[in-house]
């Protein structure tokens, strides 16, 4: 069988992230990424914000016991650090799949570089206190959005405390925002509740679709056809994922069972909300009610009944191996069980219709792998309690 995307091209993925922003912090030109930052009316970024990279630390005060603290950096040892994360197989074999060098981590906190976030995935406890202290001097909402997407990445208790502590009492930059630091957290792959308690959201365990035969057994199919239709574009309605948790290879999921996830391939990118239906461990599936966005009852199909062959009969079947957590997030062409997602957007929980409770996130799959002229990405939500599904839509 053919896999999409080997784990080298993973590596070279991440790896020419690394270098590039590094680098670029090495040269003084770096800035900060803008995620979920100013709405329309919102302060612009500060001229100190600006200056970060180019004229020491803008965004950090003197370190607290225990932090690390930014320090200079020879350009070489610098360097160094770069060719680490950046040469091609220049990673030590013994090295973690889907830890990151502390000294590559250390490196960028000194240099201040806030993207990707995911640099800091598992960070040391140093570097974590150095994220907090930065993002508990910042000033400015787009320097304060980039830290709380780091500390989300690190993720450990004491990160949860402090998005917590301000969420409950937030800093004047938060008016610059749009979503409150239990939103920030999900970049992470996990949230908290009003009580302060931990959710997690994602699996920490990932397996690639790849490429083998339709009569190939495998525990997970994409795209089973269904014989009822969607009510509000005649299309056939399909079964997107059918997955059996009781494979050895998804036992991390705890799904002693079938898993169904169904839907409209035409119209799940124009429902209000995502599409949900309820699964039984048998295989049964019960499909909730839908809202078309624009609250019209009836719409076009545009999947043609080729559309429907190709997604119906499309080869892919569960890779035998785990790949690293961030395989799926990326690559833009890869269809993925567990681990972290690709959003096209920004990282989206559905809560549970029933419990009420945020989902976890379970796969994605991208359109354009499994029939032509198709764009964009599903990704398939589910709450182990109630048994419920979600599938929801996002694309440029």
């Amino acid at each position: 069988m053919e896999a999409c995307r080997d784990e080298g091209f993973f590596v070279q993925c991440i790896q020419h992230q690394l270098r590039g922003r590094l680098g670029r912090a090495m040269a003084g030109k770096d800035r900060l990424f803008r995620r979920r930052a100013e709405p329309d009316g919102a302060e612009r970024r500060h001229s100190a914000d600006e200056a970060v990279g180019q004229h020491g630390h803008s965004l950090q005060g003197p370190a607290e016991k225990d932090a690390a603290k930014p320090r200079d950096v020879e350009a070489a040892q610098l360097r160094h650090h770069v060719q680490r994360v950046g040469g091609v197989g220049m990673i030590p074999d013994d090295a973690a799949m889907d830890g990151i060098d502390p000294e590559i981590q250390r490196a960028a906190l000194a240099a201040e570089v806030f993207w990707p976030c995911e640099i800091y995935y598992h960070a040391p406890a140093d570097v974590r206190d150095g994220l907090i202290h930065a993002l508990l001097s910042a000033e400015y909402s787009s320097a304060a959005s980039n830290l709380m997407s780091c500390l989300a990445m690190q993720g450990d208790d004491k990160a949860m405390e402090t998005l917590l502590e301000l969420e409950r009492n937030p800093r004047p930059w938060r008016k610059g925002l749009y979503v409150d630091p239990s939103s920030y957290a999900q970049i992470g792959g996990w949230t908290f509740d009003k009580e302060g308690q931990k959710i997690q959201l994602n699996f920490d365990t990932c397996y690639p679709m790849v490429k083998g035969t339709t009569s190939e057994k495998s525990p997970v199919r994409i795209g089973r056809a269904r014989e009822d239709t969607c009510p509000h574009c005649g299309g056939r309605m399909v079964d997107m994922l059918v997955l059996d948790g009781r494979d050895e290879r998804l036992k991390f999921l705890g799904l002693d069972g079938i898993l169904t996830a169904t839907c409209c391939p035409n119209c799940v990118g124009f429902l209000k909300g995502p599409a949900f239906n309820s699964f039984t461990l048998d295989g049964g599936v019960e499909v909730f009610p839908s809202e078309l966005f624009d609250g019209a009852e009836k719409t076009d199909c545009y999947v043609s009944p080729e559309d429907y062959k190709a997604l119906t009969e499309n080869p892919f079947v569960l890779g035998e191996a785990p790949v690293p957590l961030f395989y799926g997030a990326a690559c833009q062409d890869v269809n993925t069980v567990g681990g972290f997602a690709n959003w096209v957007q920004d990282a989206e929980y559905t809560t549970c219709p029933h419990c009420g409770k945020p989902m976890k996130y379970l796969a994605q799959i991208q359109w354009d792998t499994v029939f032509d002229c198709a764009e964009g990405t599903l990704y398939v939500e589910f709450c182990p309690d109630c048994h419920i599904v979600s599938m929801l839509h996002q694309q440029t």
